[in-house]
């Protein structure tokens, strides 16, 4: 083992002395590498990723300390083109020979694809970092006003070039603050009235307060501040030029006194320009154009309404309801001009996808201080066709692909209403059925879903003092119907959801299904132990091994093999349960026995489900490309309620299992939710640190004992904890010996580093940890329970490491998860029993995990 250690160590150094040797061959003899640079501020190293943002020349991107990069780059050759045909004319008769060979074309298909690869090393290389002076003075210069801007106007930087052998060199920047200049009067200068008035009303919000610290940033968002207040206070004309601040440190001792300039504005003539105070514009007119199109523009108008304060035109017959569209509008008659209600009608009319981009115009009227707005909007074609393709792998699923095709109809009942009516088809092969090539393809779904989409809430009365338009409230209404043919239980679905949604704010999301209807019905229950092998193991264990099974339950094949009837198993497991003298002798295998009995009730019954939720969802992403934010989602959902009143009220009687009953189905009774908080910290060069906490739980109460399966939680898998596969953790430190490992309670957190390797290819560092257990339902195994806060020694912890590669529209991912603490392992070592890469899972997913 020493002598293997030695070995690889050796091949580490020699490796790094051929590296650090290769490194400066693209370095001239005058030239030197950049290494290193640093910054020193009032005698302490600084990190700050503001500061390294300044320098515009830093050290080539390292991976385990080496620069990985540089290296890919010099293995490109310089003059590729001239050296493929100096190559070619080495040999006289080499040219001749592979012309013949390859036929002219071919010869030229093999120098394009020499020079391709060079350029692709080039590419996905980084070509070495070369000191030079002028960019060295230039990041010294954006010191310089960095911390000018930050109030240290006496500041002194200065740099040192440090050059070291074999042509490298290090840059240190050095940066002597000095004192900083704080801010001390704050007086005004306004020349029209009606600004200085809208200035005072809202001067005890100013971003710039005595006694802090000059920042020029606070002042341009001050300048920001008031020019919005002023656009959304009527002043039309207003602009961010109009605001000027004077900033006066003559004799102050550090003291920064302040005068907020606004002039009057400014008009242009051709040959003068004069001042006038500003105005307050009001709305006098909204023109909304409703099928506005180039086409259109020479043709008189043919249809017109007035509508609460709207005038709607139209060059054909109107098609629209004018309630549709003005409740899109935020622009209203006889209000004052605001630049939010331009903004939020912008949004509203892309909300309603029934018009192309929107314009939205005003003109100045002449005679008086009043505006006309002129809402020109396209409308899109009426009928839309869309298809989508799909692949994906599971823990039961080798292979399967999906796809859907659905037609969207705009505008159905004259309201900007869209109706989408899609079916969907999946076929798949399942482990099991793969083994045999006759079965390979043994999963499918077929379904269709019809979507009705409204632009306001369907309410019997007028809801919009509670939930104002200007949070583009909308009404989802949908049913769908999916018949699944899988491994063994198949089943059918009926689903149907009355949903509203709003929008409080930019950031926020509320959505209700006051509606969630689900049926689900299970074709062959008597096919469970087909599915579940794992059960049937432990219950023919028992039969053979522990229980005086009786002669019909058992079948011995040609080699005296004895095995547990399958079709009998339902039989036994009653004999079983029915045994109190095995009770009394065999605990254990008793409760065993039980287990597998109920859990194959509750995986194969029928369920029929009446929900209602609320979601609550806060996201600050403020794009696709913001590496710094913060999501949070909350859930709450019952379900019931309304029917277990309704069997009460109208008498209706139980079951043997003491359950109420609809149409012979007992329904489910529960409340459950979720917290779902993830946080993103750009840690700057591309690097982001994501963090994720879930937690999730599932009460069952009156109707029932247990949640059903397609309400409850799972642990494991590409977006969860990484280290073990989908379904297979848990619960708490059971021995997780069910094909699918599911219960009502949920804990999950993941922290994850992620960092550019080189080009679209990207890596990542991740700790999961998490679990699942069963609380306050009928399940009594102890090691699956969670009844006490000592029960958190069984979150499972995970570790590993992941690739990524950016293709724009997805990202592709492979994470390697190892586990490195098992609670399954109870009450023996449960750190780092299996982390190897023999016990490692290996995780495809599609885009980021959270």
């Amino acid at each position: 083992m020493k002598q293997t250690l030695a070995k690889i160590s050796l091949f580490i150094l020699t490796t790094c002395l051929i590296v650090s040797c290769d490194a400066v061959k693209r370095v001239g003899e005058k030239e030197h590498l950049l290494t290193q640079t640093s910054i020193t501020v009032d005698d302490k190293k600084k990190k700050n990723e503001d500061l390294n943002n300044l320098i515009l020349q830093k050290e080539n991107a390292t991976l385990l300390g080496l620069p990985l990069r540089l290296h890919i780059y010099n293995l490109a050759r310089e003059n590729r083109d001239s050296l493929f045909e100096v190559w070619l004319d080495k040999n006289p008769k080499r040219r001749e020979r592979l012309t013949k060979k390859l036929s002219k074309k071919q010869l030229d298909q093999l120098k394009i694809s020499a020079l391709g690869f060079n350029n692709w090393l080039k590419k996905t290389g980084e070509a070495p970092v070369i000191i030079d002076s002028l960019k060295t003075k230039k990041s010294k210069l954006n010191l310089e006003r960095y911390y000018f801007a930050n109030g240290w106007f006496d500041r002194e930087v200065t740099y040192k070039v440090n050059t070291l052998e074999n042509k490298r060199a290090t840059i240190d920047y050095f940066v002597k603050t000095g004192d900083p200049y704080i801010l001390d009067s704050i007086s005004s200068s306004i020349s029209s009235p009606i600004i200085d008035s809208l200035y005072q009303k809202t001067k005890k919000f100013s971003l710039i307060k005595k006694g802090e610290q000059f920042n020029f940033q606070n002042f341009e968002n001050e300048r920001e501040r008031l020019t919005t207040n002023f656009r959304n206070s009527g002043v039309f004309h207003f602009s961010q030029d109009y605001i000027r601040f004077e900033n006066d440190t003559i004799d102050t001792n550090k003291k920064v006194n302040i005068d907020i300039q606004i002039q009057d504005r400014i008009i242009r003539n051709e040959d003068s320009i004069a001042t006038t105070p500003f105005k307050i514009y009001k709305i006098k007119e909204v023109n909304i154009i409703t099928d506005d199109a180039f086409e259109n523009r020479e043709k008189p108008i043919q249809d017109s309404i007035n509508f609460e304060g709207y005038n709607l035109y139209s060059y054909g017959k109107m098609k629209y309801k004018p309630k549709a569209i003005t409740d899109a509008v935020l622009i209203t008659k006889g209000n004052i001009f605001r630049d939010i209600d331009r903004t939020r009608s912008y949004r509203y009319l892309n909300e309603l996808k029934t018009f192309k981009y929107p314009n939205i115009e005003y003109i100045e009227n002449e005679n008086d201080t009043t505006l006309t707005a002129n809402i020109f909007l396209t409308p899109k074609k009426k009928y839309g066709l869309g298809f989508d393709l799909n692949v994906s792998q599971s823990n039961i699923q080798t292979v399967g692909f999906s796809g859907s095709i659905s037609l969207l109809t705009r505008n159905v009942f004259k309201g900007a209403e869209t109706l989408e009516i899609s079916a969907i088809g999946s076929i798949g092969a399942s482990k099991d059925g793969a083994e045999n090539d006759s079965q390979f393809f043994d999963i499918n779904e077929l379904g269709a879903d019809i979507k009705l989409n409204i632009p306001r809430l369907f309410f019997p009365i007028n809801t919009e003092k509670i939930i104002p338009k200007y949070m583009s409230p909308s009404t989802r209404i949908s049913m769908g119907f999916t018949s699944q043919k899988n491994i063994g239980l198949d089943k059918q679905t009926l689903n149907s959801v009355f949903n509203y949604r709003w929008l409080p704010s930019q950031t926020v999301t509320n959505s209700i299904d006051l509606f969630n209807a689900q049926y689900v019905r299970n074709l062959n229950p008597g096919n469970y132990f087909s599915v579940y092998q794992n059960s049937f193991n432990r219950l023919e264990n028992i039969a053979l091994n522990t229980y005086n099974t009786p002669p019909e339950f058992i079948e011995t094949d040609s080699n005296g093999n004895q095995s547990l009837i399958q079709s009998s198993a339902d039989a036994f497991m009653d004999l079983v349960l029915q045994d109190q003298a095995f009770e009394d002798s065999n605990p254990s295998d008793y409760q065993t026995v039980n287990n597998i009995d109920e859990r194959k009730d509750r995986l194969t019954e029928n369920n029929l489900i009446l929900a209602t939720n609320f979601s609550y969802l806060k996201d600050k992403r403020e794009n696709v490309f913001d590496e710094d934010f913060s999501i949070f989602r909350f859930k709450v959902e019952m379900a019931g309620n309304m029917l277990s009143s309704a069997s009460k009220l109208f008498g209706l009687s139980k079951n043997e299992d003491d359950r109420y009953e609809i149409s012979g189905v007992a329904f489910s009774q529960y409340i459950k939710t979720e917290f779902d908080y993830i946080k993103l910290w750009s840690l700057g060069n591309n690097n982001v640190l994501a963090m994720r906490n879930f937690f999730g739980i599932a009460i069952p109460y009156g109707n029932s004992s247990s949640i059903p399966f397609s309400k409850s939680f799972f642990a494991g898998g590409a977006n969860d904890n990484r280290a073990w596969t989908a379904y297979n953790l848990g619960p708490g430190s059971s021995d997780s010996n069910n094909e699918f490992n599911e219960a009502n309670m949920k804990i999950a957190i993941s922290l994850e580093h992620r960092y550019n390797i080189f080009g679209d290819l990207n890596g990542a560092f991740f700790i999961d940890a998490g679990n699942i257990w069963n609380t306050l339902d009928d399940v009594e195994d102890e090691d699956a329970v969670f009844d006490s806060f000592n029960d958190l020694r069984n979150i499972a912890i995970g570790a590993g490491f992941g690739l990524r590669y950016d293709f724009d529209f997805f990202i592709f991912r492979l994470d390697t998860g190892f586990k490195a603490y098992d609670p399954s392992y109870r009450d023996q070592n449960r750190w780092f029993n299996d982390f190897n890469f023999g016990h490692a899972v290996y995780n495809i997913g599609i885009n980021y995990p959270f």
